[in-house]
């Protein structure tokens, strides 16, 4: 039977990340004191409501006076109805049954039961007790419209009864959809005390506010793995977004290289361009780094984890500006000077522009493709227009895709940019005034970068915040009636100027994605750490753009929202980006041994989030080590390694050393306490040795960033605990005392 016992000791492990991240002190033990009090509560307690979620759902009517429940315990069955069970959305799109498939597997790890019965077919008719039904066909789709009045196939409808939990989509998205937020219900029940989790009897509907509800992520500047970026799809998922935008090639900028007068030096820039073509590709000599790219079968499984969760990968290729990678290929396509700008008079610029696309748009399952096509030189406006249009006959032409475009209104001469073009708006001062557009019969997607864009760690100037800023996003704007509206969503373009801003129904706002971008390359920060700065992120654009501001009733407010974050955070299914160890509480041993006889010794554990400590005492032997004296590792794990010399953490991903500087003196005993947050890691050396007695310095690991050339930047770094493996072949020495435990 399913233990609340143990269940409870894991829901304070969960939140760690959450209570860690960015919030003061005082407001982490606040947080904590309510949920503890939830914690405890009995099921006596039962409202016959759902419990508020991320994103909030449209509405929910309580069945009659006496509370009754839906109890989600290890007998349930997920039965798919026999009739549309091989229903799918489109070519590649998961089947309903498919989605049955994936969230069996998601209850499973939200409910910590082992195992539950098999997905199967029937007809409503065969429903019993205790069963979750998957069905199409909601009784009145004109109530699960956008905002703008048009029917939404990402609609369900569901009711609940005691024995049975319904739920029907428009299409077969909606019902994937009505998933999720079953599976938050449980959640949140879980974390109240309930055992089994019970979920309130009733009918309800839901849909999304705006069909684009999305993140961009820069994969151009900062190499990613398929398996984070998979990871990532999966957890923007369970808030309900539907588009992943990767922003697949860039360089560094740095004017000073980039300009120089001996015309060589931009080489040095590093640049990204991720799709990996076969070898006898026309276009192979494009990647830069092999080593840094996807094959067509790595992004093939890509898009089908995104798919198999609900989301479409937007996948960008960045011309005519941005093109470094492209002239480092062939400079003769640049501009004489300005070598991150195509020359689209040369002759040879935009056929090798298709060549490209000929080559990786069979790879692409979306129906949409981004050209960038931003910050080009304006005075070349008419050759500017020229391209677009191009590029969007040859793409829609040759695959039947759209493409959108970064915000622009060039001033052109010759004509327009084809009113088929999406234009994903990100800054006024370009020119780019999404109301105009909208009026001239273009389809804006708001990127705006005051409300949401984040930079990799550092933002020069503080121009954005860490993680997107809640404040901001739930204080009033200006509307065009003259009203005030209560938060933000994708109709605000301004907080300060209504004739910007636009109303909620403008049938030409598709809906909105947050941009996180990475402008100083991989050294500025591990995986994980973008995961830190994106996961409350996704969250609130979940919720705004599929319930807005002020639209619903049943609308989040600011205090809802991070009170129920906290619990969701860590309990999202299908990934665990936070690294949590289940079933250990907060100040909790995930493992101690006092002695290791031989190296290297292998643990459970492949990867630890933070915050945790972890404390060794180290004698390295004054002889040589037999590996490299650069590389003995000391501990290593999944997402990072610790290695002897210069205690240097290594970022598994892009096998970037950190070193801390400090070599520990041979032949001595030296105490060694490593602390880790989502913000910092930092050694202690508390021994009697070389750094003194009980010497209380905190020595963080730091990187040292290039803002745009014109000054260096020191940044801390955080790392996950290599918690996998323990010592190597190659070390000599003793290494005693090894405790890894939850909390800095």
């Amino acid at each position: 039977m399913y233990s609340a016992r143990s269940n409870r000791s894991a829901w304070t492990n969960i939140l760690r990340f959450s209570l860690a991240s960015s919030m003061e002190l005082t407001v982490r033990v606040y947080i904590l004191c309510i949920f503890l009090i939830q914690l405890v509560s009995k099921a006596t307690a039962f409202s016959g409501s759902l419990s508020p979620q991320i994103p909030s759902i449209k509405s929910f009517s309580p069945s009659g006076s006496n509370a009754s429940s839906f109890f989600v315990d290890p007998t349930i069955q997920i039965i798919v109805d026999s009739a549309f069970a091989e229903v799918s959305d489109g070519p590649g799109q998961p089947s309903l049954f498919g989605f049955a498939q994936t969230f069996r597997e998601d209850l499973m790890s939200v409910t910590g039961f082992t195992d539950l019965p098999q997905v199967q077919n029937a007809s409503v008719s065969s429903v019993t007790s205790s069963t979750v039904f998957l069905t199409l066909g909601v009784s009145n789709s004109s109530n699960l419209t956008l905002f703008n009045g048009e029917v939404s196939g990402e609609g369900y409808e569901f009711e609940i009864t005691e024995s049975v939990y319904t739920i029907r989509g428009v299409e077969v998205l909606g019902a994937w959809w009505g998933t999720r937020t079953l599976l938050q219900q449980v959640i949140l029940s879980i974390a109240s005390g309930s055992d089994p989790a019970q979920i309130p009897t009733g009918v309800g509907e839901d849909n999304p506010g705006w069909e684009v509800r999305g993140f961009m992520l820069d994969a151009g500047r900062h190499w990613f793995e398929i398996p984070f970026l998979a990871d990532l799809c999966t957890y923007g998922s369970f808030f309900k977004l539907n588009e992943f935008h990767l922003h697949a090639s860039d360089f560094i900028y740095n004017p000073d290289i980039l300009y120089n007068s001996d015309n060589t030096s931009w080489r040095s820039l590093y640049t990204g361009f991720r799709f990996q073509p076969p070898t006898s590709s026309p276009i192979f000599g494009l990647v830069p780094e092999l080593n840094e790219s996807w094959t067509k079968d790595q992004f093939t499984s890509l898009q089908m984890t995104c798919a198999n969760h609900g989301v479409k990968i937007i996948p960008e290729i960045d011309t005519p500006a941005h093109s470094l990678v492209i002239t480092k290929w062939k400079p003769e396509l640049m501009i004489t000077g300005t070598p991150d700008l195509l020359n689209l008079t040369y002759p040879e610029t935009i056929p090798t522009l298709k060549e490209i696309w000929d080559e990786i748009l069979p790879w692409f399952t979306s129906d949409e493709v981004s050209i960038g096509a931003d910050e080009y030189d304006a005075s070349l406006a008419d050759d500017y227009i020229t391209f677009v249009n191009e590029m969007h006959d040859y793409i829609t032409g040759t695959s039947g895709k759209n493409i959108r475009i970064w915000g622009t209104n060039e001033p052109s001469s010759t004509g327009f940019i084809n009113t088929n073009v999406t234009i994903q708006h990100w800054w006024f001062p370009g020119g780019s005034i999404p109301v105009q557009l909208m009026d001239q019969g273009y389809h804006i997607i708001n990127s705006d970068q005051v409300f949401l864009y984040l930079d990799g760690k550092f933002a020069d100037g503080g121009q954005f915040p860490w993680t997107l800023n809640t404040t901001l996003l739930w204080s009033e704007f200006p509307t065009p009636d003259g009203s005030t509206q209560g938060g933000w969503a994708p109709n605000i373009f301004s907080s300060t100027d209504a004739s910007n801003n636009t109303q909620i129904d403008n049938p030409r706002l598709r809906g909105s994605i947050m941009a996180l971008w990475s402008d100083w390359g991989n050294n500025a920060t591990t995986p994980l750490e973008v995961y830190y700065q994106l996961a409350q992120s996704l969250a609130v654009v979940g919720e705004k753009t599929w319930a807005g501001s002020g639209v619903r009733e049943s609308g989040l407010t600011a205090g809802e929202f991070e009170e129920v974050y906290a619990i969701l955070n860590g309990a999202a299914p299908g990934q665990n980006l936070n690294r949590v160890v289940p079933g250990i509480e907060e100040g909790g041993t995930v493992f101690e041994y006092d002695a290791i006889s031989q190296f290297p010794f292998t643990t459970k554990y492949e990867s630890v989030g933070p915050p945790y400590t972890l404390s060794f005492t180290i004698k390295p032997s004054s002889s040589p080590n037999e590996s490299s004296e650069t590389e003995v590792p000391l501990f290593s794990g999944l997402d990072s390694g610790l290695d002897l010399s210069s205690l240097s953490f290594k970022d598994t991903s892009t096998n970037i050393q950190y070193p801390l500087g400090i070599d520990l003196p041979p032949d001595v005993l030296t105490n060694v306490e490593i602390h880790a947050t989502v913000n910092y890691t930092y050694a202690l050396f508390n021994a009697s040795n070389s750094f003194g007695t009980e010497d209380p310095t905190r020595h963080y690991w730091t990187s040292t960033l290039s803002i745009w050339g014109e000054y260096m930047q020191v940044v801390n770094m955080s790392f996950a605990a290599p918690s996998h493996i323990i010592g190597s072949a190659g070390f000599k020495g003793e290494l005693v005392n090894v405790t890894l435990k939850l909390g800095a």
